[in-house]
């Protein structure tokens, strides 16, 4: 039963003092967002998308790198759609998903339409994000679903009825209401590269937003809303984790991206990136490249010969090969360029794929990368990669990062004119005024 423990953390969540430490990864994460939606901006499909919500949905909200202006509904689900477009935005391991990237779609807009301040954004963020990962790590889905369109919803309700000064147990019946209606979204647009996945962060935000504003009209909904859906809806899935406890901050664990693909081909990527020098100028003789990880990586990232980027996203070979042809993984190693590369394509077809037999037994991450060339076999295991818990990215690589994806739409000055003046911005400043003030176009 979940509904008990979620209310007693939402107690909690609403009464507790937010630490410096979680508060400082708070505003990384925002950063890191912002820049992932900027770099998605000068992509034809969102931009494109952003017109069309222009069209239906006008209003005064700005997402960066976008000329439109929107609803604050509209612009939460641009945000949302645009963060996740390259692969590239935050997430939480122990939840498989993303609590952060829907909350602070939402809480953007709210807070431009209400002239809220930035400690107030992150505030709500905090609660949000700490309220989606922890169902999001109880509440499982079942097989062919795909996260992004479940349990994030319930992270943006909270973060609705707390930027709104309402209560902890408002917030649990915003979480009700949105588990009556908790949509099933399918796994199959991966399979198929399709970029309907990129709509179901947009999705969750504008559900959330929804049900945290009936929660605060009054309206209810059955209190074990979430046991019936859990019962009814993923029966089949698989048993989660118990509810984290009052006290534990999961935004602490959770993680920033150094690459733009689904966090399992990081791995990967990472060791191909640590061999690169030693096949320097040898790529065509390779002969064999083999991936030894564990058994949820080859489970959602099995995709061979992508011919979309989202496949190509969630793609171990592809990610493998291009980081050997490229030295890295940004959103342009998806551009049609990228995907054609003919290096890159002769070495994803070489790739082979294999679960780590100590992996599978400990349930631990990793990868461990071999590589055939000219009669000699070299090796890499990767355990950990920039961003997990043990290894958090730093302050001044979230800003490098930053700027990498920000450049293209506001240049590498005001890029990093940007950054600096985000991370230094006092927590009064209003929301509204800091968007325009860095954000608008020029």
């Amino acid at each position: 039963m979940l509904s008990e423990p979620i209310h007693a953390a939402l107690e909690w969540l609403f009464a507790a003092s937010i630490p410096s430490s979680v508060e400082d990864k708070a505003r990384l994460l925002v950063l890191d967002t912002l820049g992932c939606v900027l770099a998605a901006s000068e992509k034809q499909e969102p931009k494109a998308l952003a017109l069309r919500l222009a069209e239906a949905d006008p209003g005064n909200c700005i997402v960066p790198g976008f000329t439109a202006r929107l609803s604050a509904g509209a612009a939460a689900a641009q945000f949302a759609s645009a963060a996740c477009w390259d692969e590239a935005c935050e997430g939480l391991a122990r939840a498989h998903g993303r609590p952060g990237v829907p909350v602070l779609a939402a809480l953007s807009a709210v807070a431009q339409a209400q002239d809220r301040t930035l400690g107030e954004l992150l505030h709500a963020l905090v609660t949000g994000y700490e309220t989606g990962g922890r169902i999001g790590a109880a509440l499982r889905i079942a097989p062919g679903m795909h996260v992004d369109g479940t349990w994030p919803c319930f992270g943006v309700a909270a973060a609705m009825v707390r930027l709104a000064g309402g209560t902890a147990h408002a917030a649990a019946q915003a979480i009700a209401i949105a588990a009556c209606q908790m949509p099933y979204s399918l796994y199959a647009p991966v399979k198929s590269g399709a970029t309907a996945r990129n709509t179901y962060l947009a999705h969750a935000a504008q559900l959330g937003m929804l049900a945290g504003s009936s929660a605060l009209a009054g309206v209810g909904a059955p209190s074990d809303a979430i046991d019936e859906l859990q019962r009814l809806a993923l029966s089949g899935a698989p048993a989660g984790a118990p509810l984290a406890a009052p006290g534990e901050w999961l935004l602490l664990e959770g993680y920033l991206k150094p690459f733009a693909a689904v966090r399992h081909v990081h791995y990967g990527a990472a060791a191909a990136i640590a061999l690169r020098e030693r096949v320097a100028g040898r790529l065509t003789a390779i002969s064999r490249l083999r991936l030894h990880t564990y058994p949820e990586a080859l489970r959602y990232c099995g995709n061979r010969n992508p011919a979309t980027p989202l496949a190509a996203q969630f793609s171990l070979s592809f990610g493998i090969a291009r980081a050997l042809a490229a030295g890295d993984l940004a959103p342009n190693a998806y551009d049609p360029q990228a995907l054609a590369d003919p290096v890159t394509r002769s070495l994803e077809a070489k790739v082979e794929l294999a679960i780590d037999a100590a992996m599978e037994r400990s349930g631990r991450r990793g990868g461990r990368l071999e590589i055939d060339v000219e009669g000699e076999t070299l090796s890499c295991a990767i355990e950990r990669v920039a961003g997990d818990p043990e290894s958090p990215m730093s302050h001044a690589a979230v800003v490098a990062k930053f700027v990498r994806y920000a450049e293209r739409s506001l240049g590498e000055q005001r890029s990093l004119q940007a950054a600096e003046t985000f991370l230094a911005a006092g927590s009064e400043r209003g929301w509204r005024g800091l968007m325009g003030e860095l954000f608008s176009r020029r």
